[in-house]
């Protein structure tokens, strides 16, 4: 990639004379689509991130959360000393690609390290990944380098990796998604943002070296993959230390602690370089760098790598001259390297090398000043109905033992999801829950995505990914309290790439607006595109809810209550499984107009004593919601009126086990629909009858159909 012509005439007419080669990489990186969202950024104004609990939202390294506080009987405090959490989101596609397990290790610590960036201490990962045809052995490999990635590096740095997904479509077969959220906790007297404060105030690098792994990976993440990318462009693809990063995880601690830092910045897209100038440039300042003070790692490295290089697991501090010294001494002790590089400083954006000014540019600009892209789109048609009969039985065990409805145990088993022991609900339920003591809370961690949604269609397809994770929530017991999103698309130059996007933008900010959820922050991933087409537009979503306690009810039948499906159905099966099973087409379900009432009201019931087991209803439909809930000690005995029914995907609704089936009932009465199914039993043994046809299965025969993953890969 370079700096187009249209880009260099602004930067000549801004700068008055050419760029040097080191002004050009950076602007070439900076105002890159990775960097600055030149395609994006026009939609984006359609997400409402306010709320009185959002303290930074959107543009810092990670957005930052008021923790609502409970007492003991689990009444909502204001109490002093509020707690927050951080939420951030990154996407690592390409470089997944080229180098599936350093790609995504990297991607993990970079998301970490933007938590550190606003004090926080990291407490939480969730994963979303997509991939290829789960029958394609080159999908299987990068599914097994990605997540050996994640789970050495998260193992390492001891942040447990608590929920995700993984979907598996034909479409990502030239370009998988690593999607990467992570969740920190901080006390509000911790608050540390990236925005400089004051002119004077030293700029200090701490951390690994700087070598020349990573360069341009910024510019190398804006366009669509090559047939040769695993070979040409390993050298854009970084190399993680996970040691390294626990110990500036420690060391950001006591930094913090000791409030020794004015403002932060990890170093990530575009590095010293980016994270230097949107630092300075975010306080309204400008920099003087001495690119020969950092510390290096490879001999007669030049400006434009020392400003350019990824090197990972570093971070730049501004911190008061006084405080320096003090600094330093806590990077020696933890063995990480600390350079005074320069200072905050009025005027423009200055780095010397060899006594040689090489950069000198308004920070302004080069941070925030790339032009906006105007491009066509053409919505997407919708499909046709053309729906066949089902076959129960080669449906339900098709469906069912679908590698995108499967087991993910093979995938999480791999994490350390209980250190820090705080993980309270664990993988493999609808939500992971963390117990967050100091406020007496359970914070519910939801996210994902469906490519089989929003390609049938992409807004309401990705309405219905909001919807399902606030689903996933309130299944908890837990009410939405925050998102954020990485919105995955391919290259944005083609009308109906850029018009899918612009779709999955505007579904997933009108159904977060009606679920009153705040978009707090987020990242955009587009030129997901290679020769074998683009990816799916993918919205993943990671979102947060809060509850009094910490206790859940399971999605596991208990054995003893009756079981109901509470929500509406939306009478149409565009995206199922079902239909990628069997083939046909439709339009997509009709989504509950009331949807925020009705989630509400399945919290409530979840939290209530009756309640014995709670699973929501989506990939798959009830079938596999069912076959999830059954285990080697609980069954159930289920009738429906038609077999179809099984498989409707349509988002909000749930199976609930209660002793009290009545008072769910009148919980959604004028709310929603409530269907009887049938019992749970004690047998583990699942009875499924349709008409005068009854399929039985049992826990170990349901076990054996869901297990493809680990059949296959182990």
């Amino acid at each position: 990639m370079s700096l187009s012509d249209a880009d260099r005439e602004l930067v000549v007419a801004e700068l008055g004379r050419d760029p040097t080669p080191a002004e050009t990489v950076l602007f070439e990186n900076l105002w890159s689509e990775h960097c600055a969202y030149r395609s994006s950024r026009p939609l984006l104004s359609a997400f409402s991130s306010e709320g009185e609990q959002v303290v930074v939202g959107p543009g810092d390294d990670a957005a930052v959360v008021r923790l609502p506080t409970y007492d003991e009987d689990g009444t909502e405090t204001d109490e002093e000393g509020e707690m927050y959490i951080t939420m951030g989101i990154e996407s690592h596609n390409h470089p997944s690609y080229v180098d599936p397990y350093d790609g995504a290790a990297t991607g993990v610590g970079g998301i970490v390290r933007d938590t550190l960036s606003m004090g926080a201490y990291p407490i939480a990962l969730a994963d979303s990944l997509y991939f290829g045809g789960f029958d394609r052995e080159h999908s299987r490999y990068l599914l097994e380098g990605v997540v050996e990635g994640i789970a050495d590096y998260g193992n390492a740095i001891g942040v447990p990796t608590v929920t995700g997904s993984v979907d598996f479509h034909e479409n990502y077969e030239g370009n998988p998604l690593v999607n990467v959220a992570c969740v920190g906790l901080l006390s509000a007297d911790r608050l540390v943002t990236a925005e400089a404060q004051e002119a004077g105030n030293k700029l200090v690098l701490v951390g690994n070296a700087t070598g020349r792994d990573g360069l341009g990976g910024a510019s190398f993440a804006s366009e669509d993959l090559a047939e040769d990318a695993e070979t040409e462009d390993r050298p854009a693809v970084q190399v993680g230390d996970p040691y390294s990063e626990k110990l500036l995880i420690e060391a950001n601690e006591e930094l913090v602690d000791e409030r020794l830092v004015a403002s932060a910045r990890d170093l990530g897209a575009a590095g010293l370089g980016g994270a230097s100038s949107e630092l300075v440039a975010k306080g309204g300042f400008g920099a003087r760098i001495e690119l020969d003070r950092v510390h290096q790692r490879e001999p007669n490295m030049s400006a434009l790598e020392i400003l350019l290089a990824e090197s990972q697991e570093r971070m730049c501090y501004e911190v008061r001259e006084e405080h320096v010294d003090r600094v330093a001494e806590i990077a020696a002790k933890y063995d990480l390297g600390c350079s005074v590089i320069g200072e905050v400083a009025e005027g423009n954006y200055v780095c010397t090398k060899d006594g040689e000014t090489v950069v000198d540019v308004p920070p302004e600009f080069i941070a925030d000043g790339a032009p906006m892209n105007d491009l066509d789109s053409v919505a997407p048609e919708q499909p046709t109905r053309d729906l066949p009969d089902a076959d129960l039985p080669a449906a339900f065990e098709a469906v069912v033992g679908s590698p995108n409805t499967a087991s993910k145990r093979w995938v999480y088993r791999q994490y350390d999801h209980e250190v820090g022991l705080r993980t309270a609900v664990r993988p493999g339920d609808d939500a992971a829950v963390m117990a967050i003591r100091e406020a007496n809370a359970g914070l519910a961690i939801s996210s994902g995505a469906n490519p089989n949604w929003t390609t049938c269609a992409p807004y309401d397809g990705a309405r219905a990914v909001a919807l399902e994770n606030a689903a996933n929530l309130a299944a908890k017991g837990a009410t939405p309290l925050a998102a954020v999103d990485c919105l995955n698309g391919g290259n944005p130059e083609k009308p109906d790439v850029y018009g899918g996007f612009r779709g999955i933008v505007d579904g997933l900010a009108d159904m977060c607006r009606d679920l009153s959820v705040p978009v707090v922050g987020g990242n955009v991933s587009l030129y997901n595109d290679s020769v074998s087409g683009p990816i799916p537009p993918t919205p993943t979503l990671a979102v947060v809810g809060t509850k009094a306690g910490y206790d859940a009810p399971p999605a596991a039948f208990d054995g003893a209550g009756e079981i109901l499906l509470v929500g509406d159905a939306g009478g149409a099966f565009g995206g199922s499984e079902y239909l990628a099973q069997v083939g046909g087409s439709d339009g997509f379900p009709t989504l509950p107009e009331n949807a925020s009432e009705t989630l509400s009201t399945l919290a409530t019931v979840a939290n209530a004593e009756t309640t014995l087991a709670v699973h929501d209803v989506s990939h798959g439909g009830p079938a596999v919601s069912l076959a999830e809930m059954v285990t080697a000690d609980a069954g159930a005995e289920v009738s429906v009126e038609n077999a179809l029914d099984l498989f409707d995907e349509t988002p909000g609704r749930a199976v609930v086990e209660t002793t009290a089936p009545e008072s769910v009932r009148e919980a959604f009465d004028g709310v929603a629909s409530v269907t009887t199914l049938g019992s749970a039993t004690t047998d583990g043994t699942l009875s499924l009858s349709v008409g005068d046809e009854t399929l039985v299965y049992d826990a170990e025969e349901i076990a054996d159909l869901r297990g493809v993953l680990a059949r296959e890969l182990d």
